[in-house]
């Protein structure tokens, strides 16, 4: 295409079609001289949309706060090692327990490998355009006590944390959770419930739940509103850090 007059230039980074503009400075005249207009036209589109989901993508990711940022379920080391279900990996590798509203569990030793399986389930969700979160339970706990000392902030922070399409909750129940911290548990597992899918990291079993959840009412709530519609993986015994330092030494 020819070269566009400053005019139509400023008018598409006015609509923010930056990805366009671009594409279409950089086409090759040479190339592309032999096409039809509309064949010029489509390559330039492809090319725009392409830079514009690969920003939309990087972006979700970087948003998304990954603990490893770099996570890959493609690249999963010592599968049969560490017992892992090469299937069931790979079928969550395809989000399709989104649709479903499902909820996923990772659970295994200290070392085997959660954290990094939770990251990357958020980054493909990430690569099909949708909305994931990671947080530390920890660090959740102490954004729900600051959220408390700010009026309206405790709606605002349930808000946050329900509207997320994919939470992962990384050290799920590695400290008990405080009577407050159960409370708001119930109510933002309640809100998720049926509209949302939780990713939980976790080195306990799920009869353990109950007991570290406090073994009362909100217990009870709290695992309804999780267990029955959840995708359970065993990540083992095989300590992953041991290993990469081990292999790197």
């Amino acid at each position: 295409m020819s070269r566009l007059d400053a005019e139509t230039e400023r008018k598409l980074r006015e609509m923010n079609a930056r990805e366009l503009l671009e594409a279409i400075d950089g086409q090759d005249e040479t190339l592309s001289i032999s096409l039809s207009f509309d064949e010029r036209v489509r390559l330039v589109v492809d090319d725009a949309y392409s830079t514009f989901t690969h920003s939309k993508v990087a972006g979700l990711i970087r948003r998304a706060g990954l603990r490893y940022p770099n996570a890959d379920l493609r690249r999963i080391d010592l599968l049969d090692e560490r017992g892992l279900n090469r299937p069931l990996l790979t079928q969550l590798g395809t989000c399709s327990f989104v649709d479903r509203e499902q909820n996923v569990v990772f659970q295994g030793f200290t070392g085997s490998g959660k954290s990094y399986l939770g990251c990357a389930i958020a980054k493909r969700a990430c690569e099909h355009r949708i909305r994931a979160h990671y947080v530390r339970m920890p660090d959740l706990e102490e954004a729900w006590v600051a959220a408390q000392d700010t009026p309206g902030g405790s709606g605002k922070f349930l808000r946050k944390y329900a509207a997320f399409t994919i939470l992962v909750v990384d050290e799920w129940l590695l400290d008990r959770p405080t009577e407050s911290m159960r409370g708001m548990l119930l109510e933002l597992m309640e809100r998720r419930y049926g509209a949302t899918s939780t990713v939980f990291c976790t080195q306990y079993s799920q009869k353990d739940w109950h007991q570290r959840l406090g073994a009362g009412v909100h217990a009870d709530a709290i695992m309804d509103r999780i267990i029955h519609n959840t995708i359970w993986v065993e990540t083992g015994k095989y300590n992953m850090r041991e290993h990469i330092a081990l292999t790197s030494a």
